[in-house]
């Protein structure tokens, strides 16, 4: 599997090499890229945003295109102490390129998350003594990851038009759907059929390949849980291990929380010097110069930690940063909020914000003539395969520009009431599943004090893509139109 530090740095270099190569294609559009720019502020005066940059660059652009997408600063609890802790520690949003060494190392990772199981994968067999520590199980799903051989890829390749147009006639925008069938159409032992056959394809087919009942009937989705108990917990040794990473309680319905891709995630826990602290009801008090202590006053020590903590925005208010106790957006919407954007009128993002995000479409803001978002709140998002919603939401915003031109109109702004028609739409779709039974990213995250509402669009992404291009055909019920 390889290091972490090995996967970041080949991952870092296949992304740049693809980005090279492809702005040596796209021709005089590649001299205007900019690396390294900080967006610190950007309002729209005379048709025109303006936009200012941390090394003290301003340009001016007809459209706005925010490309941020929906996670970008890291979240870190208010412990006490962290600054004494003399070992090494790193959060997983900002990981070392070169390889960390633990072997033979006291080691500790806080979170369950994504990055939390794939480095709890990582560390698992080389650390020395390895303690999770875990608030909430993950209900995490086999990734069945393999690598494809030159033949195999090259055989596909003729098909990838076709493909990428299927991806965008299913629900998710992977290259399967959900079974026509409800959960309780088939008997019971069609469905341990049906659940055997998902589970052993992998990847998040046992999310969004289910009865297309699973994330709107509880009793249906109990079953796939069931399922889920049943083959999770054959592969944890101990028994209190087991209760704890995969108890017989659901801990909230199965796939309200996006489930992780693992690989050998739950093996870890049978081995002797990996061990799982749960910190559900005693939490992490405070960090001391060699270690972690708990609220009882337990005291854990350690060389190296990794924060698996997750992602939240940094809003400002009266120019001071938001604590974990009074922050009120996070993930999703928190990115758009600290670029500093101001409405035609001159109204703050970041305020306009703070009692809930407000979009039109998920790709545009009242209030923000020529702007678009992609891949952030209102759209298909999280719910998603990001690059099938960024490739649909993406041609949405070259057409519209293209008929704004062609047109000769100078600007479109969102209309009020049709963002909050949208936005009344989101909580609609939402209402009909499970989503809102739990507090979660698709909720706006669980940071204490943030506001508890749906930050993406549930219908799925051939429903989305519909109804953005019905209301880019009929814009004048959605838009003011401005004429040059």
């Amino acid at each position: 599997m390889g290091s972490i530090g090995e996967n970041v740095k080949k991952f870092n270099t296949e992304l740049t090499d693809y980005s090279e190569v492809h702005t040596d294609k796209t021709g005089p559009y590649a001299e205007n890229l900019e690396v390294d720019a900080l967006v610190v502020g950007a309002g729209f005066e005379d048709g025109k945003w303006i936009i200012n940059t941390t090394d003290g660059r301003t340009t001016k652009a007809r459209f706005l295109v925010l490309g941020t997408g929906f996670a970008a600063k890291r979240y870190i609890p208010p412990w006490k102490g962290m600054e004494k802790f003399k070992g090494v520690i790193h959060h997983s949003s900002f990981w070392p390129e070169e390889v960390m060494d633990v072997k033979d190392k006291r080691c500790a990772i806080i979170g369950t998350g994504a990055s939390g199981v794939q480095i709890t994968q990582a560390w698992g067999p080389e650390a020395g003594e390895l303690k999770v520590f875990q608030r909430t199980p993950n209900l995490a799903v086999p990734m069945r990851k393999r690598d494809l051989t030159v033949e195999e890829q090259e055989r596909v390749k003729p098909y990838y038009p076709e493909l990428f147009r299927y991806r965008e006639a299913n629900f998710a925008g992977f290259l399967y759907d959900w079974c026509e069938r409800n959960t309780f159409d088939d008997t019971p032992e069609e469905r341990e059929t049906f659940y055997e056959n998902v589970w052993k394809d992998g990847g998040f087919r046992y999310w969004v390949a289910l009865y297309k009942d699973n994330l709107f009937s509880a009793e249906a989705n109990k079953e796939s849980y069931n399922f889920w108990v049943k083959k999770t917990r054959a592969r944890i040794g101990d028994p209190k291990l087991r209760e704890l990473l995969a108890p017989r309680e659901m801990p909230h319905y199965f796939g309200i929380k996006r489930p992780c891709l693992e690989q050998n995630y739950y093996e870890q826990f049978n081995r002797e010097t990996v061990h799982l602290v749960d910190i559900k009801n005693n939490g992490i008090k405070e960090f001391t110069e060699t270690g972690i202590m708990l609220e009882d006053g337990t005291c854990h020590e350690f060389d190296v930690i990794a924060v698996a903590t997750g992602f939240v925005s940094s809003i400002r208010i009266s120019g001071q940063e938001m604590t974990e106790t009074n922050i009120q957006q996070d993930i999703v919407t928190g990115v758009m909020t600290q670029l500093g954007l101001k409405s035609i009128d001159g109204a703050e993002l970041e305020k306009e914000w703070i009692p809930g995000a407000n979009t039109y479409l998920g790709t545009t803001v009242s209030g923000y003539p020529n702007m678009f978002h992609i891949y952030g709140p209102h759209g298909p998002t999280l719910l998603s395969n990001g690059p099938t919603t960024v490739a649909v939401q993406g041609r949405w915003i070259a057409d519209t520009i293209a008929k704004i031109e062609a047109k000769g109109i100078k600007y479109i702004n969102p209309k009020r009431e049709a963002a909050d028609e949208w936005k009344k739409h989101i909580v609609e779709l939402n209402d009909r599943s499970l989503f809102p039974t739990t507090r979660s990213t698709y909720m706006g995250g669980s940071i204490p004090g943030k506001v508890y509402e749906p930050v993406c669009y549930s219908g799925g992404i051939p429903a989305y893509a519909i109804e953005i291009r019905k209301a880019l055909d009929d814009w004048e019920k959605g838009f003011e139109i401005a004429k040059a």
